[in-house]
């Protein structure tokens, strides 16, 4: 990292939430044209988490952040910067962090949104970083919150079966360099926008267009088979040149902690990166694909479960619509 300054962040708390109800995949099978045979074997997802009826992002992001600031053991009023990461706000006007900023108590925080679908909470951290680098910043709240699931078409079989809802937290704030964060990359390809999309629901296609409504427009697309290489490709090349920068060997990872997807492309990622099936996390088989949530719910898991412990190298690279590609190598 070669950014000029003498400190960087590290992470001092950690929290997520999960909605209480499951969705498996049998359950899917009484409304959608599919089994949990197929999903199974192409995706590695066995069940998902859905938000309650009364449920939405923001009561999603309060307890994921409110947790994440009690295992930092922190007062919410020191926070003085908020980044929200979802492709789901609450609503279009204001921002979601803002909405949620009193339910958090974090009142003396300023507050804004960030948009890169799922590599969302690892663009956030990068953000985060260097708000604490440039003394902006000393306590920051990043968020990965999602409600997919109200944004999924259950007659499109490809994609409904993939997405749950969720959030991650983490608390950030200053280390020397040498600590925390040791490394960022991210990436972007807006010529490939339309591999993930939701066309519907802004500007171009309003919510009150017919036309939208008609053509389906406000819901998640995505074309799978693409999708699919151009993650196992994009994922690999962002965590490589993540080591490389940082003079860090494969070897001396700790944990890999990728945007939970899909199984296979997990593996894949995995076996060309040359990590032992050890040195990779997933939790895909029973979260699904939770988009900007992924990898700070994984994180909660890793720690809970003893694979992510204090002083761990940990790799954490993600990708998502944009097309978007990020990662961040940091010590635990």
């Amino acid at each position: 990292m070669h950014d000029g300054f003498d400190r960087t962040a590290r992470i001092v708390g950690l929290g997520g939430y999960l909605p209480e109800r499951v969705m498996t995949n049998r359950d899917l099978e009484a409304f959608v044209e599919t089994s949990d045979d197929w999903i199974t074997t192409r995706t590695g997802i066995k069940e998902r988490r859905m938000v309650a009826d009364d449920e939405a992002l923001v009561d999603l992001i309060e307890r994921a952040g409110t947790a994440a600031l009690a295992d930092a053991g922190l007062d919410p009023a020191a926070v003085d910067l908020l980044i929200v990461a979802t492709a789901t706000v609450e609503q279009p006007i204001p921002a979601t962090s803002a909405i949620v900023q009193p339910r958090l108590g974090v009142t003396n925080a300023a507050c804004f949104d960030l948009s890169a679908a799922c590599s969302g909470f690892t663009y956030g951290l990068n953000v985060a970083r260097q708000f604490i680098a440039t003394g902006e910043a000393t306590t920051v709240l990043v968020v990965g919150a999602e409600c997919l699931t109200r944004y999924l078409d259950w007659t499109d079989r490809t994609t409904c079966v993939l997405f749950g809802d969720g959030a991650g937290a983490v608390v950030l704030q200053p280390a020397p360099q040498g600590e925390g964060i040791l490394q960022i990359a991210w990436r972007t390809d807006g010529s490939l926008a339309d591999i993930i999309s939701m066309p519907g629901g802004g500007c171009r296609y309003p919510p009150s267009s017919m036309e939208s409504i008609h053509r389906r427009l406000p819901f998640i697309k995505m074309r799978g088979n693409e999708t699919f290489k151009v993650a196992v490709r994009a994922l690999t090349e962002i965590s490589q040149s993540v080591l490389e920068a940082a003079g860090i060997g494969v070897d001396q990872v700790d944990l890999f902690i990728p945007h939970q997807a899909n199984q296979r492309i997990i593996q894949a990622v995995g076996q060309r990166l040359g990590l032992r099936d050890e040195q990779v996390f997933s939790n895909v088989h029973r979260v699904g694909n939770t988009s900007a949530a992924s990898i700070p719910l994984a994180m909660v898991d890793a720690r809970d479960q003893g694979r992510m412990r204090r002083g761990d190298l940990v790799l954490a690279s993600s990708f998502g619509g944009g097309l978007t590609w990020a990662s961040s190598l940091f010590r635990y």
